[in-house]
């Protein structure tokens, strides 16, 4: 067995760009679990900035920060205010239906 060095990985450094963002969130919204879709959005805020998403959104950091934890449950309006900011959208589309 090799002594492998295991280094923190922070999923935020990834998100540099919209596409990797819209990417991120798009698996976040097909896995339908609510502390998960949070939680990454929690990591989007912070890779753009918790500090600018609060003077933004007008929504405090640790509203911010509670909302988007792993146990947090953002209010619709909270979330919406949220997405506006990053640049995201989002859109209903009907389940594929199995046949």
């Amino acid at each position: 067995m090799t002594d492998e060095k295991l280094y923190p990985y922070d999923p935020a450094e990834a998100l540099s760009s919209p596409e990797a963002i819209a990417e991120f969130m798009n698996d976040a919204f097909a896995s339908g679990d609510a502390g998960y879709i949070a939680k990454a959005l929690g990591v989007v805020a912070r890779a753009r900035g918790m500090t600018d998403l609060s003077r933004e959104t007008g929504l405090s950091r640790e509203q911010l920060y509670r909302s988007f934890s792993e146990d947090g449950n953002p209010t619709l309006k909270t979330l919406l205010a949220v997405m506006q900011v990053l640049g995201l959208d989002i859109t209903a589309q009907p389940h594929p239906v199995a046949i």
